[in-house]
């Protein structure tokens, strides 16, 4: 499915080292990854971070909920949103050669009852009255084949973000770039979704900090939290306890 405007994009392209494989955009900066003999994990840590809203969402209605992603990448999200936690997925992506990519190189199944890929502009088709109020999970991993800025980053575009999540819904946001204010980018999500509902994790070793924002904002106790990240762990794999260690709410 397409909804694209005509725009020159970049190409795309994929390395290997030993057992990973990785997509590029016509540069050396990596934009996802695949295990070869495991295409279903998650190598990268802040794409497993990228599922910290799992600590505030029922585990029993994970199963049939509803993820979008705002960026394919190597499909990494998608999948695991698809085959690992048997979620209906939906995934915006700007570039057709990046979904060539995914089906040919990175293990993405077709598109079916629970899976659908629309190629267009994330900033546009968000705003369709088709995704309102639907979104369970919403991860944002948008980057051009410099990696220097997220290429949506504006109070409007959070507000957009807002309006797609159902009531229990919750964001998650890759903030990372050479160019790119994290303060700033911070102070546009609050906006967007009021300060006592946005969260985050520290930067990982490569800089890539993962802010999470809730449609209705809760402050689930320490033990709470725990008990959480310890059921994430046991029944998808994901190292959550861990990340107890790194995340915290953006107010008291």
């Amino acid at each position: 499915m397409s909804r694209k405007k005509a725009i020159e994009l970049p190409e795309v392209n994929f390395s290997e080292d030993g057992e990973i494989r990785y997509l590029h955009l016509g540069t050396e900066w990596i934009q996802g990854s695949m295990f070869l003999d495991r295409p279903y994990d998650i190598e990268l840590e802040y794409v497993q971070r990228m599922f910290g809203w799992l600590l505030f969402f029922p585990h029993d209605e994970v199963k049939g909920a509803h993820a979008m992603q705002l960026g394919l990448g190597a499909g990494t999200i998608t999948k695991f949103c698809y085959k690992k936690l048997k979620m209906t997925t939906t995934a915006i992506e700007l570039n057709p050669g990046v979904l060539h990519a995914c089906r040919g190189w990175f293990r993405l199944p077709p598109d079916d009852e629970r899976l659908r890929v629309v190629l267009a502009d994330a900033a546009l088709e968000i705003q369709s009255d088709e995704w309102r109020g639907t979104v369970d999970a919403l991860q944002v991993d948008l980057y051009d084949e410099h990696a220097a800025a997220p290429v949506l980053d504006t109070p409007d575009f959070y507000r957009h973000c807002r309006d797609l999540l159902s009531p229990q819904g919750v964001m998650t946001v890759n903030l990372f770039g050479r160019s790119s204010s994290y303060p700033a980018s911070v102070e546009k999500i609050c906006a967007a979704f009021g300060e006592d509902a946005v969260w985050a994790f520290k930067p990982t070793r490569e800089g890539n900090a993962i802010v999470l924002a809730q449609r209705t904002s809760s402050r689930p106790k320490r033990d709470e939290l725990l008990a959480a990240a310890e059921r994430i762990q046991d029944k998808w794999g994901l190292p959550a306890p861990k990340w107890l260690r790194v995340f915290k709410p953006l107010s008291k």
